[in-house]
């Protein structure tokens, strides 16, 4: 059974313990709610803590159907420490009606000074769910005082740093603490695939292999890949945009264009985008002490992920001693472990490729116009013709159906020019695929665009939310015509982004200037999966 952290146990201790009884239940998810719950969807299950005295919700939260017990200890830290409408607080009894759930929270909340009783009916809880008109306001992050101050500062000093450049997230870092009831803390470094950036501190290397596992060993990803993320025992820094609008790689811009976002996330606590003062204090430590391996050794890991050890004073934030002894190391032999355990890929062949895991997003050119259509085959014939028309087999076009379904950008004549010499550099492009991704703080699914070349590099052509009906109209129809071809389709680089006489969804015959042949392929047959976006916002 999973415990709570000792230092959860003590900021659970400090809430007033209130002379109340809360009554706590899940139920399947009714349509009218639906419009009260962002993210949610119409099979999930409501989880409700009501606090019965008060007669009043103090959480909510809706999870997949098969979602374990661990949900209903989230939501009910979430009661205690950021109830909707009410102080925090700590019950003196809680009531359920399901009796594994009973047992089960027995065994959570021994130490918290919570009596756990069973009943067979919550006419409460019945009354609130049918009638449930809750309060959506906002939540705050928040840090304590003086570490909503120092946490950015050492973040600012870690994105200088940008160890994502050279280490990739099976490159385990572990930092030997033996204070604040941790032993090690074992770091995972996001964005070296060039999505998301952030530095994952774990507080068993055992939790980081689990988790990894479970990911690889996923096929259910809308069921379970949130669920998967939740089960995580970690403290985390992550880097977002400032303006969320802008396009650029994160990793390009300046630390004055971004903000970070600090929090844990532990199975029965779930995401929380607040620390208290004791793990700012382990952050804050552990953070200034890779920070100063990095510095000594990044020469050496940017060559090979080789064994490296530093050992470091850095400052007490909790002011118990001056200095505390920190020593940070390499794991190489972790790191190949972690490699060894991803699963193959391409089995047809009975060989497995090698695969680069770097997700560029430095191949569209900025303005540029993208969609997807479909151009005849006589049209094909005109440009094969001309001597634009690249191919990846030497034989002949199975002209079925329509014409050839082609994802299509749109620049000017001089970016095109430069975007058909680098796909051409780089072996030209292959295939393409719509890989799944999953935003688990916001519960938004959405779906990768990415184009592989001849050189293993992949490329993002496109972020599409699973909500745009633009997007998946396009996209069954792009399917259904990748069926007619047997997988055989194209991408069509044009000019005339600027012209005053184009229309939309439509390139003039004189503007087209490439077209290479492409296979449409799934996201395993490319040696991709789900992905996750891990920013808070």
């Amino acid at each position: 059974m999973v415990h709570l952290t000792a230092a959860t146990l003590r900021r659970l201790r400090k809430l007033p313990q209130a002379p109340s009884v809360w009554e706590g239940d899940r139920q399947p998810l009714v349509a009218g709610m639906l419009p009260m719950l962002q993210g949610a969807r119409g099979d999930g299950i409501c989880l409700l803590w009501v606090d019965g005295s008060a007669g009043m919700v103090r959480s909510m939260d809706v999870v997949p159907p098969d979602t374990g017990h661990e949900a209903m200890v989230r939501s009910l830290l979430q009661a205690m420490e950021s109830p909707q409408g009410a102080p925090p607080a700590r019950p003196q009894k809680i009531i359920v009606r399901d009796r594994e759930l009973h047992f089960y929270l027995r065994g959570i909340l021994s130490e918290l000074d919570i009596k756990v009783e069973w009943q067979p009916e919550l006419p409460l809880i019945d009354e609130i769910y049918s009638s449930f008109e809750g309060d959506d306001s906002p939540f705050e992050a928040r840090l304590p005082e003086p570490y909503d101050t120092l946490l950015p500062e050492k973040a600012g000093v870690l994105w200088q740093d940008a160890p994502w450049d050279y280490l990739a997230d099976h490159q385990v870092l572990a930092i030997k603490l033996n204070q604040f009831d941790i032993d090690t803390l074992y770091v995972s470094v996001m964005g070296m695939l060039g999505m998301e950036y952030g530095i994952l501190f774990y507080r068993s290397l055992q939790g980081l292999q689990q988790f990894r596992n479970r990911i690889q060993a996923e096929d259910d990803m809308d069921r379970k890949l949130e669920e998967a993320f939740l089960q995580q025992d970690c403290l985390f820094v992550t880097y977002d945009a400032i303006d969320e609008d802008d396009t650029h790689d994160l990793g390009d811009l300046r630390w004055d264009w971004i903000e970070p976002s600090f929090g844990i996330i532990h199975p029965l606590e779930g995401l929380r985008p607040t620390l208290d003062g004791e793990e700012a204090a382990v952050l804050m430590v552990a953070m200034e002490a890779l920070h100063r391996f990095l510095k000594k050794h990044h020469r050496t890991l940017e060559e090979d992920f080789v064994e490296c050890t530093g050992s470091y004073r850095v400052p007490d934030p909790s002011g118990k001693s001056k200095t505390l002894t920190v020593e940070v190391s390499s794991l190489p032999q972790i790191a190949t472990e972690l490699l060894d355990e991803e699963p193959d890929q391409d089995p047809e062949d009975g060989e497995t490729p090698e695969v680069q895991f770097l997700l560029r997003e430095d191949l569209i050119p900025e303005q540029a116009e993208m969609g997807l259509g479909l151009i005849p085959w006589m049209l094909v014939s005109h440009l094969e013709a001309r001597a634009r028309l690249y191919r990846v087999s030497e034989q002949e076009l199975a002209e079925a159906g329509e014409g050839l379904p082609v994802l299509i950008i749109r620049t000017s004549r001089p970016k095109a020019k430069v975007l058909i010499e680098t796909l051409q550099a780089a072996g030209n492009p292959h295939s393409i695929c719509f890989n799944p991704g999953l935003d688990p703080f916001s519960g938004n699914r959405y779906e990768l665009e990415i184009l592989q070349t001849g050189n293993g590099e992949f490329h993002l052509i496109g972020e599409f939310s699973e909500k745009d009906a633009s997007h998946v109209a396009a996209r069954k129809q792009w399917d259904r015509r990748c069926r007619t071809t047997g997988g055989v389709c194209g991408l069509l680089i044009a000019m005339g982004v600027n012209s005053t006489q184009r229309q939309a969804g439509i390139v003039d015959t004189q503007h087209m200037m490439a077209l290479f042949e492409l296979r449409a392929l799934s996201p395993d047959h490319m040696g991709l999966g789900p992905m996750m976006r891990f920013g808070y916002e």
